[in-house]
């Protein structure tokens, strides 16, 4: 039986994570980030695939390729797409496949800019403010809400 895809998506700037303000995003590295997704979902029967693009693009780009890849779902931290990219939010829409945002700051706490997001009425769950342990928390739920009922 073939395993279920997650694809991670990685907005613009976190290939920076661990040097870039670590006040805010702190000192984990985006491979490291991906290391205990991928580790994460193997060990719930999960293939998780990260992508990291400063590209918005190249974002909507993946985003079309997955339902032929075929992916079941997303966690995504759009970054500074987060407030700004209609074309992004619209690629999602396009696909319907279920998807948990995720910021690792609080975005709530910082300027009044970053309380906008083009993407939560959308997403299934929004999870801000954990720091990097945001992204397992998305991916646990992900996962919870992809497995079959028993």
């Amino acid at each position: 039986m073939q395993k279920k895809q997650i694809w991670v998506l990685h907005g613009p700037n976190l290939n920076r994570l661990g040097l870039r303000e670590p006040q805010i995003y702190g000192h984990t590295t985006l491979d490291q980030i991906n290391q205990r997704l991928t580790q994460l979902g193997e060990s719930q029967g999960f293939l998780v695939q990260c992508h990291q693009s400063n590209h918005e693009g190249a974002l909507i780009d993946l985003i079309h390729q997955a339902p032929s890849a075929p992916v079941s779902g997303f966690v995504i931290n759009p970054a500074a797409f987060t407030h700004t990219s209609v074309a992004l939010r619209d690629a999602l829409a396009a696909v319907d496949l279920p998807f948990i945002e995720v910021h690792i700051s609080n975005v709530y706490r910082r300027e009044p800019f970053r309380h906008q997001s083009y993407f939560s009425d959308l997403a299934q769950a929004v999870i801000c403010g954990f720091g990097p342990r945001g992204y397992e928390l998305a991916l646990d739920h992900l996962i919870a809400q992809l497995q079959p009922s028993s």
